[in-house]
């Protein structure tokens, strides 16, 4: 990953020792991903602008009885972080890199998704396309659908939509990824060296292009380019909905807040959910203690007759 020898983060020193991880040939680029652990599998799909050290401590709990696999999306993380020239920035390719990945893998059933951020769009978008493959999900302040009709969309967001300010701002400043990295967790601020981490492989404007990238792809408007996707999976989340799902929730969210919450509740009225009042967007550094054990119980949990009769329906 460029600029990782430069960062000092001890955090981040671990984390590559532990999980070196591997790389996929997507199409000439490098799809980089953790695959650890045998069992049932476990796929964690991570958000902007966050990649696979998001996840860390989850799969080091889970990998002893589950298989964890945890891509970093194309111009995140530890994989290639190419021009637009060479790959589309769009929700479609990225589930596309997905379900090309889990294909590859032999991951085609009995999975359960775990999505954060724009995860969730990622995550869910391919759960709708293969609604049969899916066993549990795990929600983490994301959304799988469009903006709430209560929910106004924060101007910072604006701005780093804005061509010219947005460049400047994310590509730039990196203000995007370092900004997020101070005010997403609300319960303890982040140590330096871990939000060091987190910015790592986003040290140059080339290298920050995915995160301007995701910004500019949040579908606002029926003109914006994944806006039609994003209806689509509105119109097959039913397919979902007794799948078993846990929903983990930082209340103070600066962006996936309470309205967010409500409409993945109005939607999945089954869904066993756990909200955190002091937690924030990173809500697996703010609530790791509390949370990861209550998903690891919930992963383990039997699976319910409404669950194989969801399954055995999509199958059908």
């Amino acid at each position: 990953m460029t600029g990782t020898t430069r960062s000092s983060s001890p955090e981040l020193g671990e984390f590559l020792a532990a999980h070196p991880g591997r790389d996929f040939d997507r199409d000439g680029l490098r799809y980089h991903y953790l695959d650890e652990g045998e069992g049932r599998p476990v796929v964690m799909v991570h958000g902007n602008p966050t990649w696979s050290f998001y996840y860390r401590r989850l799969v080091e709990a889970l990998s002893p009885s589950h298989r964890t696999i945890v891509p970093d999306h194309i111009g995140c993380g530890l994989s290639d972080k190419p021009g637009d020239d060479r790959y589309r920035y769009t929700l479609e390719s990225r589930v596309d890199d997905l379900e090309r990945l889990l294909d590859h893998l032999g991951v085609v059933r009995d999975v359960t998704l775990v999505v954060h951020d724009w995860g969730g769009m990622i995550g869910l978008t391919y759960a709708a396309r293969r609604p049969e493959r899916i066993a549990r999900l795990v929600v983490l302040n994301t959304a799988a659908f469009h903006m709430p009709t209560d929910k106004r969309f924060p101007w910072s967001l604006g701005v780093c939509r804005n061509p010219a300010l947005g460049s400047l701002a994310v590509r730039g400043l990196n203000g995007f990824a370092r900004g997020t990295a101070v005010i997403g967790c609300t319960k303890e601020r982040m140590p330096k060296s871990l939000r060091d981490a987190y910015v790592a492989p986003y040290d140059s404007w080339a290298n920050r292009i995915a995160v301007h990238r995701f910004v500019q792809d949040i579908p606002l408007r029926p003109y914006d380019r994944c806006y039609d996707l994003v209806s689509w999976v509105e119109s097959r989340l039913h397919l979902l909905r007794s799948v078993p799902m846990f929903i983990g929730w930082g209340m103070k969210d600066f962006v996936f807040d309470a309205p967010f919450l409500r409409e993945w509740e109005r939607r999945f009225p089954l869904a066993e959910v756990h909200k955190f009042p002091d937690a924030g967007h990173y809500i697996l550094e703010d609530e790791a203690e509390t949370l990861i054990p209550r998903i690891a119980s919930f992963l383990d949990a039997p699976e319910s007759p409404s669950s194989v009769t969801a399954t055995q329906a999509a199958e059908g």
